[in-house]
């Protein structure tokens, strides 16, 4: 099957693209700008989205673009695309989306909530997988907030953090199998608190700063805390957040203890 997978060089993508591969599809990255054995297509203009999707059997819809561009290029750019998806017959469009983008007062989320409706109303036979953080969101937070001395969390933070690898086999799963027309999960196999997190990161990382906790107040952490990005059933991955972390450091410390 002829797969054309946009956002191809982010962090999904970069691991879905040989994902697809190892399972014997024929992969056709897109990128904006034009790179060997990559089709150059823009979501924001429609430019090359006729090109890119003429013989595809299947989309894996990656791309986004958080920011000013990002209804843009999320909204109108997923319409652009698989209106082209539409007219060159293609048989599935999967889209990758944000578990509790309908529980969670962001406007990122909001955004992503009306791609799902022009995802639904494209007249393409579609799959929806909305995936849970991933670890190395957290692990970003924690970076940011530690860089002035000590780890700030709000402890009671709840997530649900999967695995790249997991979400790329799970994308894997759902092509083989005619588009479901709905949404599916997939979710970590574990629901953390940034409490339970941040011991576990700061040992990776080889640092013994001092954790102080800062309950943050507000709807959107109000609704983190009672479990607005935790799964709510579906697939789960198997790499836990150790997992990640051994696999981020190597336990060997990246600070001086």
């Amino acid at each position: 099957m002829t797969v054309l997978v946009t956002g191809a060089s982010g962090t999904l993508g970069t691991v879905v693209v040989p994902a697809l591969t190892a399972a014997g599809h024929r992969v056709r990255p897109m990128s904006r700008r034009a790179r060997p054995g990559w089709v150059a297509a823009d979501l924001a203009s429609g430019g090359g989205l006729g090109d890119a999707v003429r013989g595809a059997d299947a989309i894996v819809h990656l791309a986004s673009a958080p920011g000013r561009r990002q209804r843009e290029t999320d909204v109108e750019g997923t319409r652009r695309l698989l209106a082209a998806a539409a007219g060159a017959g293609v048989r599935h469009a999967l889209y990758v989306s944000i578990v509790g983008i309908d529980r969670v007062p962001l406007g990122y989320y909001r955004t992503k909530l009306a791609t799902e409706a022009v995802v639904r109303d494209s007249g393409v036979p579609f799959t929806i997988l909305r995936a849970t953080q991933f670890p190395s969101l957290v692990d970003t937070l924690f970076t940011t907030s530690s860089r002035l001395g000590p780890l700030v969390v709000d402890p009671g933070l709840r997530v649900q953090p999967v695995h790249v690898q997991d979400v790329a086999a799970r994308i894997v799963g759902l092509l083989g199998e005619p588009a479901i027309g709905q949404a599916a999960e997939v979710a970590g196999p574990q629901v953390l608190t940034f409490g339970e997190m941040a011991r576990p990161w700061l040992a990776a990382r080889g640092s013994r700063r001092p954790v102080w906790p800062v309950r943050l107040p507000g709807a959107l952490a109000r609704t983190v805390r009672e479990g607005g990005l935790v799964g709510t059933g579906g697939s789960t991955g198997t790499r836990t957040w150790d997992d990640y972390l051994a696999e981020r450091y190597g336990n060997t410390g990246c600070e001086p203890v």
